[in-house]
């Protein structure tokens, strides 16, 4: 879905999946010249990158001060999270009208990716958790519908790595096993019911914590997550 020829995308893609996987926290500064030699490509097209996710709410630009991950407050987490439940609603309501069964075929697959990285692979386990959320949307067949789960989803993201006092996967996995036995089942009222409850459930556990160690460099950071791109 994120995926493009122009090269400011590959770096886009990069920073987006560290910012989601939590390895690079709220409010840590992203310099372009860092990010630029991290990836060997110009700061115009870092600026190109930082620029869409400033957009997305993943990043927040200020004048003569740069780039940083974006620091939701409390408040807007708040907000964030009801307006996920009435997006992820939608998105039961209109799973509930489709043949369950290649539905369910294809959410069995990801929760066994879920299952498999469980304790094994913390920030992997982070980003399968929040994309089987964008699967469900995705899965209804309304790119509208994705487009806005897969950004509210991604901001949850945010808050989870501001707020939460601990990264629960093992209770994910299973409240993600259980909406999909709704969906099996063909019990829409279920299956939104199990959803509210699990949303409820991620949003009780963004609980405040002590500011997490900012001190690793950028650039190691983002060593772990650059593709091949062409210097410029």
């Amino acid at each position: 879905m994120y995926k493009s020829s122009n090269r400011s995308f590959p770096v886009y893609d990069s920073l987006r999946q560290a910012i989601i996987e939590q390895a690079l926290k709220p409010g840590v500064k992203l310099p372009e010249d860092s990010i630029g030699e991290a990836f060997g490509v110009s700061r115009t097209i870092v600026r190109n990158a930082l620029v869409r996710l400033d957009a997305e709410g993943l990043v927040e630009i200020q004048p003569n001060r740069g780039a940083s991950v974006a620091e939701p407050t409390i408040e807007e987490a708040y907000d964030i999270f009801d307006m996920r439940q009435c997006l992820e609603r939608e998105v039961m309501q209109r799973l509930g009208r489709l043949d369950p069964r290649p539905v369910v075929k294809t959410l069995k697959a990801h929760l066994a990716e879920e299952s498999k990285a469980l304790g094994n692979d913390v920030a992997r386990s982070i980003r399968l958790a929040g994309e089987f959320h964008i699967l469900l949307a995705e899965l209804t067949g309304s790119r509208v519908l994705a487009t806005y789960v897969n950004e509210i989803v991604s901001r949850c993201s945010l808050i989870m790595a501001r707020f939460a006092q601990v990264h629960s996967a093992e209770c994910g996995v299973q409240e993600h096993a259980e909406i999909i036995d709704a969906i099996s089942d063909g019990d829409a009222d279920r299956a939104i019911a199990r959803m509210h409850h699990h949303l409820h459930g991620v949003q009780d556990r963004a609980l405040l914590k002590p500011e997490s160690d900012r001190s690793e460099n950028v650039a190691d950071i983002l060593s772990r997550y650059r593709p091949k791109v062409a210097k410029t």
